[in-house]
């Protein structure tokens, strides 16, 4: 017969078990949650836009590089189409499981916000920012049945003929679209916007004559440029861009202050745990850093960026009060 002392003892051993396999269990997951995030399978990457724009050009050069350092498959899947709130809507849906990311810009995460009154997505609550990748100033092109050759020569026309020119971009709410409204206070002119699904679409336009201008990144229109199809009239950015060193920026033209360029940046569905978020970063700051993905982007002209989630997070909200401003100014809408 088992002792009184006993019987204690092997009952205090049985609570001291239980409440042991408890905080085991509590412990784990914090053990793990501070390990490296090693995916197992195939990740897909979402772009808004249409294959050939510089959303597309970026995307895929990273996707290789990222799946390299990731050990899996980096597939990019395009989803155009309604501003980029298609695209977007799917990736807020997704699993919170580092197999979905999503290529941000600034359209869906800074234009959409100040233009969509009823946005089915927001930028904050539904997705995580993992870095800032990239940026690409806006350049201004006529095509081939324009004759105007300077960009104050398409200004002085514009003004002779108020809303008779067109200019076409990838869609409402793109850069090229905020980047032209933002010409077009600047310059005090009245041109007529053409929004097409991407920037393929567009530059089939643009090249046919059935638009006069457009608005874009250069590597969408570098090609077209170097075979004497299209001409650049004025670059966005601040100072001249190397690989069409000969075109003025629109601020040298005597509009002071004007800069416009588009950027990119990878987020993922919220809620993704932050061992994920880190690894991402991780890797695609590595991947910027690559050889590979430095003369790609020196190629066309696109200055590549990286920053932290929260650094990233920051930046997003600073556009958004900027470009809301000129969506305002501009009395822009979605429709």
């Amino acid at each position: 017969m088992k002792t009184l002392g006993a019987y204690f003892c092997n009952s205090t051993a049985k609570l001291f078990c239980i409440h042991f396999l408890m905080l085991a269990a509590l412990i784990a997951p914090c053990s793990s949650y501070g390990q490296e995030w090693v995916p197992d399978r195939t990740i897909r990457l979402i772009v808004p836009y249409g294959v050939g724009g510089s959303s597309d050009v970026i995307a895929r050069s990273l996707a290789i590089e990222l799946g390299k350092n990731l050990g899996q498959s980096v597939i990019v899947d395009n989803k155009a189409g309604g501003q980029g709130v298609i695209a977007m809507q799917e990736a807020a849906r997704a699993a919170p499981d580092g197999y979905t990311i999503i290529l941000g810009h600034v359209g869906t995460l800074a234009v959409n916000p100040a233009m969509m009154q009823k946005l089915p997505y927001n930028v904050q609550k539904d997705f995580s920012p993992v870095t800032l990748l990239a940026k690409v100033p806006m350049v201004f092109a006529v095509g081939p049945k324009s004759d105007a050759t300077t960009m104050l020569q398409f200004i002085s026309q514009a003004k002779a003929s108020p809303g008779k020119l067109t200019y076409g971009s990838a869609g409402n709410g793109s850069a090229g679209h905020l980047a032209f409204e933002m010409l077009k206070l600047a310059a005090g002119i009245d041109v007529m916007h053409v929004p097409y699904k991407g920037t393929g679409a567009q530059m089939t336009d643009l090249l046919a004559g059935n638009i006069d201008a457009a608005s874009a990144g250069l590597p969408g229109f570098l090609p077209h440029v170097k075979s004497g199809k299209l001409k650049i009239l004025a670059v966005g950015s601040s100072q001249r861009m190397p690989a069409v060193a000969e075109v003025p920026t629109v601020a040298e033209l005597g509009y002071k202050n004007f800069e416009s360029s588009q950027w990119f940046g990878l987020l993922v569905p919220a809620k993704t745990p932050e061992p994920i978020i880190a690894r991402l970063n991780k890797e695609a700051l590595k991947a910027l850093a690559s050889p590979v993905i430095q003369q790609r982007l020196m190629e066309d002209s696109s200055t590549p960026a990286g920053a932290g989630p929260k650094d990233f997070a920051r930046f997003i909200a600073s556009e958004q009060k900027r470009w809301g401003a000129v969506v305002r100014n501009s009395n822009l809408t979605a429709d």
